[in-house]
């Protein structure tokens, strides 16, 4: 069972350790195995599509509704196997940091945190359960806590390109934007030489200087996020933001065109499209897009009108 998904073979491993539970149903071992599968079906679904919007081993909500169901299905699954297992066998820290994961999925801050604590307890030599206590204090706001435990992950992976712009992440969450300014830089310059680039460092730290009314700093890497990860709506909307910001509105026009066809659920963009047009004299396709902006909203807020 073990060799059918050290294969990649995701379905056949799944099926054969439920056939194995019909005849052993007090299995620990075996439910703990299906828990991981059910998890890892996860991952390899999901995957992906991450790192086309130009993130890694992240969970967001733009994969759609109907997958977003399909994904939580699953974590609810693995967490019951393990629950399972547990009544038979102790979890180790392996065990407990799926767990942990699968609660991230779900966005139960607390879960995620309490088991990944203990199993950093038991494990404190795991470098990715070190960035996912970072990613959850982050979520939680705690973000002292969270470049803590993103400083450990980089104790034991140097250069490890996500720890880093998340501890950036972390410092603009204390509105510290010069240490997370240098954070970001550090990231991308770790990566310089890696055939496969994150553009979330390139990202955040354009919009930095794009907070700070410096679209000119911000487009050299925004121009380089877009290189990377072309299907990454927002690199496109914020590259097209600079390019506003600039007057360069004929580029403008064409970044959040691309944004809008990527994200085309995403109300703020067709705003940000019509506000171009509006700019260009555009009067018809201006409109279009504040009508799809306006639906887009009034079908977010249940049908009710927005409070004025």
């Amino acid at each position: 069972m073990t060799g059918l998904l050290q294969d990649g073979k995701v379905g056949q491993a799944e099926g054969a350790v439920r056939a194995y539970l019909k005849t052993h149903p007090n299995s620990g071992r075996a439910h703990f195995l299906l828990g991981y599968i059910l998890f890892d079906e996860i991952h390899v679904r999901f995957t992906e599509q991450e790192k086309q919007q130009g993130k890694g081993f992240e969970y967001n909500d733009q994969v759609g509704v109907s997958l977003q169901h399909f994904r939580n299905a699953l974590a609810r699954a693995s967490l019951a196997e393990y629950t399972a297992g547990a009544r038979t066998r102790k979890p180790s820290a392996f065990d407990l940091k799926i767990v942990a994961l699968d609660y991230v999925l779900l966005k139960d801050d607390i879960a995620a945190d309490k088991w990944l604590s203990l199993s950093l307890s038991w494990n404190p030599k795991d470098a990715q359960g070190w960035y996912y206590l970072g990613r959850t204090k982050y979520s939680e706001s705690q973000f002292p806590a969270a470049i803590e435990a993103f400083e450990q992950c980089l104790e034991l992976e140097p250069k490890n390109v996500a720890a880093e712009y998340n501890v950036g992440l972390s410092y603009a969450g204390l509105g510290q934007d010069d240490q997370a300014i240098q954070a970001y830089q550090n990231a991308i310059a770790w990566q310089a030489d890696s055939r496969s680039k994150s553009a979330e460092p390139y990202i955040l730290l354009a919009s930095i200087y794009l907070d700070e009314n410096q679209p000119a700093k911000a487009v050299p890497y925004l121009r380089h996020a877009v290189l990377i990860a072309p299907q990454a709506a927002r690199a496109h909307e914020e590259l097209g933001k600079a390019y506003s910001l600039l007057h360069q509105l004929s580029q403008a026009e064409m970044q959040l065109q691309v944004a809008v066809h990527l994200a085309p659920k995403d109300a703020p963009l067709h705003c940000m499209l019509g506000q171009v047009y509006r700019q260009e004299k555009k009067i018809a396709p201006a409109q279009a897009e504040f009508q799809a902006c306006a639906a887009l909203q009034h079908k977010a807020s249940g049908g009710h009108a927005p409070m004025q």
